[in-house]
């Protein structure tokens, strides 16, 4: 799974972090940043995208097919 942030979208809520702090983190322009696509099993990769509130979280298959949002 590929995982992308639309950074024109994100608000920097930071659920995501709270929920996979190993997978996401927040830079210095207050954007998360993907920091590791495998720090955190699928299903909670799933729930991170899943809490943000601008949905800037961005997930696809391995063919870039989107399956969320």
């Amino acid at each position: 799974m590929r995982i992308k942030v639309d950074r024109d979208l994100c608000i920097a809520a930071s659920s995501c972090v709270d929920i996979a702090p190993k997978v996401f983190q927040i830079d210095d322009e207050h954007k998360a940043y993907v920091l590791d696509p495998n720090g955190a099993d699928e299903d909670t990769i799933w729930e991170a995208a899943e809490s943000c509130p601008t949905t800037a979280i961005i997930l696809e298959d391995d063919n870039g097919k989107q399956l969320y949002p």
